[in-house]
């Protein structure tokens, strides 16, 4: 049987505002990706590099060993990005039925990344969206980053291992790095409180999905080999107003 794929529902620069508002999500191309960032896509190519040395997730309870993690957080004070200390990534089980309630200290990103303008541009670029949408008179975001390498070595890697689900945040942006030899990976977001959905899969490198993260539900399935070996990078971006997500949780 062949394998279906639908496009993204693409949008432009200049309306993802207003589709957000409107639809509770955003899709992007590549190069209008790097418009709405504020770079150029040669600047978010430079940054794929460091995808390929991702050290494994040890955290995963299905027992995969098929995803491959780093993780930075940032503040945002008007249009400064710091780089917090190194932290553990915290979700509650509400929001994260198979790890929610622990804290998760995954690896941090590299110095060399997160100092590369493509990087700066696609924080700021998050930020200013979700106050643009959400909180206008809002000046202070946080913003956590998740490198993503799901591999098939093992037959089958699931990008989204909790099912669908919301992060617990303002705005979730993903973006799609690199896919290699896979099948698989489709993208379906739905209304948390509606009858209305959409599926696509993500296949143009740098090209980024916006999510309103309290109006949207989002998975995505799981990938296969179309050969010996395949792969899909991601980049995912959630931005909360008030702090991080879990700092004011009980500890372990």
């Amino acid at each position: 049987m062949a394998h279906i794929t639908f496009s993204p529902p693409y949008t432009t620069p200049c309306h993802v505002v207003e589709q957000l508002r409107d639809r509770g999500y955003a899709v992007l191309r590549p190069q209008d990706t790097a418009e709405w960032a504020g770079c150029s896509l040669a600047e978010l190519q430079a940054l794929q590099g460091d995808w390929a040395s991702l050290p494994p997730d040890e955290f995963l309870k299905d027992g995969g060993r098929y995803r491959n993690r780093r993780h930075a957080s940032f503040v945002l004070e008007g249009d400064q990005v710091q780089l917090a200390p190194h932290r553990a990534h915290y979700q509650p089980v509400e929001y994260n039925a198979l790890h929610g309630g622990m804290r998760r200290w995954f690896a941090p990103m590299r110095d060399t990344t997160v100092a590369q303008r493509g990087w700066q541009a696609l924080v700021r670029a998050v930020a200013s969206t979700t106050r643009a949408v959400l909180a206008p008179d809002e000046a202070r975001w946080f913003v956590e980053a998740h490198q993503f390498r799901i591999d098939t070595e093992g037959g089958i890697g699931r990008p989204t291992p909790e099912g669908a689900h919301r992060d617990g945040v303002d705005l979730v942006a993903v973006l799609l790095v690199e896919r290699h030899g896979i099948k698989g990976g489709e993208t379906r977001i739905f209304e948390a409180t509606g009858p209305s959905g959409q599926r696509f899969t993500l296949s143009e490198p740098w090209s980024i999905m916006l999510l309103d993260d309290a109006r949207m539900i989002h998975e995505t399935t799981p990938i296969q080999p179309e050969g010996a070996h395949g792969w899909r990078d991601t980049l995912v971006l959630t931005c909360r107003r008030g702090s991080f997500l879990g700092d004011d949780a009980p500890g372990d």
